[in-house]
């Protein structure tokens, strides 16, 4: 989806674009007509939604409201392991 994604309301085409808190986070019109991107939308408003983030899901739009802590990350997550890949 390159540039159909706007943070703050600016056209953002960085896959790698890192969000501050308190940005906002949309898509853009023709993005929001893709089937694929529809289904995501729903699944991800059925499974809840993490409490550091909200969705507004008719709109397409979300916010990050704050930075996730490792105790907001439900995910099993050996952070060891991930050191020792980076480490080599």
């Amino acid at each position: 989806m390159h540039g159909h994604v706007l943070v703050g309301g600016k056209r953002v085409d960085i896959p790698s674009f890192q969000v501050k808190p308190g940005q906002a986070v949309e898509l853009g019109v023709r993005a929001r007509e893709n089937d694929g991107v529809k289904s995501s939308v729903e699944t991800s408003a059925g499974r809840g939604i993490p409490k550091w983030l909200t969705l507004d899901a008719s709109a397409f739009k979300g916010q990050v409201l704050a930075a996730p802590t490792r105790e907001d990350i439900t995910l099993d997550i050996n952070e060891q392991l991930i050191v020792e890949l980076y480490s080599k």
